[in-house]
């Protein structure tokens, strides 16, 4: 399973995610699984600042506590990228990678920041590269672009950054924050402006799910981290519902590792809008945990909206999908 999750990272990181960020975040903590990324991103440029990831909560599920004045904005569906200024200048653009190091992808995003900020000292300001939600695999697309080698074809692709974080704090409140990279033109504001809580974000690139967060700054701080996430802030998501099926058979494929692993046949089914006959399902164990067999009832998804994914097995007695 650990080799599963760091492969499942790999994929992620080249914008070809095979499960769910939901199925993963699951999977880590089942397995105590602590890496993020891929070797040659650890490897990579160090972050000035960690990059933390969001603690998620779902829908329905007990919510998370914070003490204090809450900001709510959408929550961006791209690839997260850190941009380094010192002395006003744009040095630095690194994918998230591990938080602690990320791929160096300087010129790749030149085109996307602003060259000069009004601060002398170093400074991170992060961010979300996406894509208009008009475009197919829209997360994809815009991840996908950070690995391609040819700059020009970067440049080429519809892209936005969207900043919604500085490093270190430079104002009392995160809201005055964005005010100032406003200021700064990382937002278009002839087109946009700083109007997350007004919707423009949600209208225009793909968002999956929401962001809270403290306020006040020294409060954000205040509340400190995990070794993963700030306890200032959350992301509530909903969980990604599946397609009730029939799984006709269980067939084994070599994959271009030579890896022998199993996939399920099922009676077809329209997951948006693709056909789906057939589904992963990793490995002797996975059917095992989940009391698959021939014949029984499954739930489906897609993962990464890509990969399609049998999640458990339906009894007969529950409500099928309309």
């Amino acid at each position: 399973m650990i080799a599963f999750l760091d492969y499942a990272s790999q994929r992620y990181y080249a914008g070809q995610p095979i499960i769910s960020d939901d199925e993963f975040d699951k999977l880590a903590e089942a397995h105590n699984y602590e890496r993020v990324g891929t070797p040659s991103v650890r490897d990579g440029v160090p972050h000035a600042f960690s990059m933390y990831s969001l603690q998620k909560c779902y829908v329905g599920e007990k919510p998370v506590i914070l003490n204090g004045d809450v900001e709510e904005t959408p929550k961006l569906d791209g690839a997260a990228v850190a941009v380094t200024y010192i002395n006003g200048r744009y040095v630095l653009g690194l994918t998230r990678g591990d938080g602690k190091r990320g791929q160096d992808i300087t010129e790749k995003v030149r085109h996307l920041v602003p060259e000069t900020i009004d601060r002398t000292e170093l400074v991170q300001i992060t961010g979300e590269v996406v894509a208009p939600k008009t475009i197919p695999n829209a997360r994809n697309y815009a991840a996908g672009a950070l690995n391609l080698k040819d700059i020009e074809e970067v440049k080429s692709r519809d892209l936005t950054f969207i900043a919604y974080g500085v490093q270190p704090m430079i104002k009392k409140t995160w809201l005055e924050e964005m005010g100032w990279l406003e200021t700064q033109s990382f937002f278009d504001i002839s087109s946009y402006g700083f109007q997350l809580k007004q919707g423009w974000v949600t209208k225009e690139f793909p968002t999956d799910g929401k962001v809270f967060r403290l306020n006040d700054n020294a409060a954000f701080e205040a509340a400190g981290y995990t070794s993963k996430h700030p306890r200032g802030a959350y992301a509530l998501k909903e969980r990604q519902e599946g397609v009730v099926t029939v799984l006709k058979d269980v067939v084994w494929q070599v994959s271009r590792s030579g890896i022998i692993a199993p996939v399920g046949i099922l009676e077809p089914i329209l997951i948006g809008e693709a056909t789906i006959k057939r589904a992963t399902l990793h490995n002797y164990k996975y059917i095992c945990d989940l009391n698959l067999e021939v014949g029984c009832k499954v739930e489906v998804i897609r993962s990464g909206e890509i990969i399609p994914r049998i999640v458990r097995r339906v009894l007969d007695d529950e409500k099928e999908n309309p």
